[in-house]
């Protein structure tokens, strides 16, 4: 006689919905990565992933919904490995390359997350709120705090942190960009640390106290 299944414990049922969770993540990454957004199918998201239609639905109520979970999923911790707070105790020049390094290695360390950009940016104008996505998990929490870095160092004499954090920010992201997302490492070649030293000696330049100082007339 077959002994009846004993109850999941609370911590046991958790874990089941958390696998399941990452398996349909994991088919709806494969399945975005290699038909885009619009022609994603739940159906085939699904079958990827081992489970059924209803479940996909019960775990995300839609197709946005659940792209809007996979960028979450692998974007989720990296604005904070990127700028962590004890570089802020380094000197300027030190914590921003070290900053520089970190997010474009994330970026390196990231494939699906460098494809996925490019289905963003391909569908950005008829889905503003996936493009929008991005900008709030990962630009808009490093932006914030490469802004306090300026704003608060004691190398630092911005004018205006926030000019500055955009800048440099910026910079890097089209350099990921034009050499990752859009292939142009080939047509704008450019060595990663002739890069970095490049972009910090302008940043540096741009925050010294002597761009404070009125030009003689």
């Amino acid at each position: 006689m077959t002994p009846p299944d004993l109850p999941l414990s609370p911590s046991s049922s958790r874990r089941r919905a958390a696998d399941k969770a990452e398996s349909i993540l994991q088919g709806a990454m494969q399945e975005f990565l290699a038909y885009g957004y619009a022609a994603a199918s739940m159906d085939r998201i699904a079958s990827v992933a081992g489970v059924s239609k209803p479940t996909l639905y019960s775990y995300f109520q839609d197709k946005e919904g659940l792209f809007t979970a996979l960028i979450n999923y692998l974007t989720e911790g990296k604005a904070e490995i990127g700028v962590d707070p004890a570089l802020f105790q380094l000197p300027l020049p030190d914590g921003l390359k070290q900053i520089a390094t970190n997010v474009l290695d994330n970026f390196s360390r990231e494939k699906p997350l460098l494809t996925l950009m490019r289905v963003m940016i391909g569908e950005s104008g008829r889905f503003p709120a996936l493009a929008q996505t991005f900008v709030r998990n990962i630009e808009k929490p490093v932006l914030e705090k490469i802004t306090q870095l300026f704003a608060q160092h004691s190398d630092s004499h911005a004018t205006d942190p926030e000019i500055m954090a955009r800048m440099f920010m910026g910079s890097i992201i089209h350099y990921v960009i034009t050499q990752e997302v859009l292939h142009g490492r080939d047509l704008l070649p450019m060595e990663r640390s002739r890069y970095i030293d490049g972009l910090i000696k302008a940043m540096i330049q741009a925050v010294s106290q002597n761009s404070n100082v009125a030009p003689e007339e």
